[in-house]
């Protein structure tokens, strides 16, 4: 029965995501009531504030197996843009034994190893499938209660959370010991409106979310941190690629080179970390730019980006808000650590953020610290939580599968390792037609990268 399901949106505190996950638990128990159905429980999970690593879900379990572990069967997973019919799901999970242990999803794979994933099955990686959490995912209740007693007796290691989906489902194989992952052809993330949607019980269609205008080209800051090494190899890529898109960007290396042109921000370079010199960058932003300009966007020399589409983003989100935008990676969540915005994918504050964080006395605690993780324990120490979005990514396009990326609309990658630079940005990034018409049509297919 529906009330045996117990729907977890995975949603965020910030308000414009906050109000998505809302109207989707709106949605539920509406369809529940059209249904003439008992309700169903819809746990948002940024109200489950007794963990820091709530999103991280592993360390919910505990707490779902004594909840629910008597009266419900199933605990359902999704997304705030997850869009779910009710009964088609209900008729789904019907299909299977609810006595059992079942790990249920639509599934992802790697085509071959990723870093992101610590290279994991190197040999052949099509074989470990993982859920797309854009398509909802579910755990038997029996599976809840497993989970929760191993937790126990096995706390989590205090170590990184990179790609949830993946690491999730490596903890529930439990190298062969627990279910693998079976897929479910009614989880999909097709678009509601697509002739393939009839078969699903839930949909997906939030490309790239556009709430109003795009904010103005003037509105958004684009630091760019680079040292003198670089500036032969990396800094013409950008050039090349969406240095045309930002209004406003200043390139900060360690060395003045007028041709760029560069500035030296009195900060020797470091071979890792760069804390001191984002933070100067910080200070920068707040005392030498226009106190209208609301948003300010720090990435690496490697970092390609679409500027064009980041300002449709951030017409979602309230720059009097302490904003801090990127993908979100987690360090020691299940012994109270915190989460941080990986920087190369780009880093995205709004001055407010800004604002607040150099008002406090949360500085970096060596030059050389890892700035993107500096900052999340700062920003988590203000009790000012960082907000996720996919469309940042840490690594290459080759680095994802590609039925995950195929419902996205990206905004940034990283890295030039192995690659071209300027053909990614061309193929992935760069304004269509479509989305601008003074872009020029280039004719890369996105199969070949």
């Amino acid at each position: 029965e529906l009330k045996e399901i117990v729907f977890v949106i995975q949603s965020q505190s910030n308000s414009f995501h906050s109000k998505r996950a809302e109207d989707l638990k709106r949605d539920i128990l509406k369809q529940a009531v059209d249904l003439g159905k008992e309700l169903p429980t819809v746990l948002l999970i940024h109200q489950i504030d007794r963990h820091e690593g709530a999103w991280t879900i592993l360390p919910l379990m505990r707490d779902f197996s004594l909840t629910y572990g008597r009266n419900s069967s199933w605990i359902f997973f999704c997304e705030e843009d997850t869009r779910i019919q009710v009964i088609k799901l209900l008729e789904t999970l019907r299909r299977f034994d609810k006595s059992k242990e079942w790990f249920l999803g639509k599934p992802l794979y790697d085509e071959e190893s990723t870093i992101i994933h610590h290279y994991a099955f190197a040999e052949n990686p099509t074989v470990f499938k993982f859920p797309d959490f854009a398509a909802g995912w579910a755990l038997s209740i029996p599976l809840v209660n497993k989970l929760a007693k191993k937790l126990k007796s096995e706390p989590l290691k205090s170590d990184f959370t990179i790609d949830l989906k993946h690491e999730i489902a490596l903890y529930i194989w439990q190298k062969g010991e627990g279910p693998h992952l079976t897929p479910v052809p009614e989880f999909c993330t097709d678009d509601v409106n697509s002739y393939n949607a009839d078969h699903c019980a839930t949909t997906f269609s939030n490309f790239l979310p556009l709430c109003g205008e795009p904010v103005n080209k003037e509105d958004v800051f684009v630091a760019v941190k680079t040292c003198r090494k670089f500036h032969g190899d990396r800094i013409p890529v950008v050039k090349q690629t969406w240095e045309r898109e930002a209004a406003l960007i200043e390139y900060y290396s360690d060395y003045a080179d007028i041709s760029i042109p560069t500035i030296d921000l009195g900060i020797p370079n470091t071979d890792r970390g760069h804390c001191g010199k984002t933070f100067a960058i910080l200070e920068r932003f707040l005392n030498h730019t226009s106190p209208r300009t609301p948003w300010l966007v720090v990435v690496d020399d490697d970092t390609l980006i679409s500027i064009f589409r980041l300002r449709k983003l951030l017409s979602c989100y309230d720059p009097n808000e302490p904003v801090f935008l990127g993908e979100r990676y987690g360090y020691g969540l299940g012994t109270g650590g915190y989460s941080y915005i990986t920087g190369g994918g780009g880093m995205v504050f709004s001055r407010t953020a800004v604002q607040k964080l150099l008002a406090s006395k949360c500085r970096c605690y060596s030059m050389d610290a890892p700035d993107d993780m500096v900052l999340g324990m700062c920003f988590s120490g203000l009790g000012i939580p960082i907000t996720h979005s996919p469309l940042f990514h840490q690594a290459r396009p080759m680095d994802y599968p590609k039925d995950y990326l195929s419902h996205q609309i990206p905004v940034s990658f990283h890295k030039h390792w192995n690659i071209d630079p300027v053909k990614v940005y061309f193929t992935w990034l760069a304004p269509n037609t479509e989305e601008s018409r003074n872009a020029k049509k280039v004719g890369y297919n996105r199969e070949d990268l």
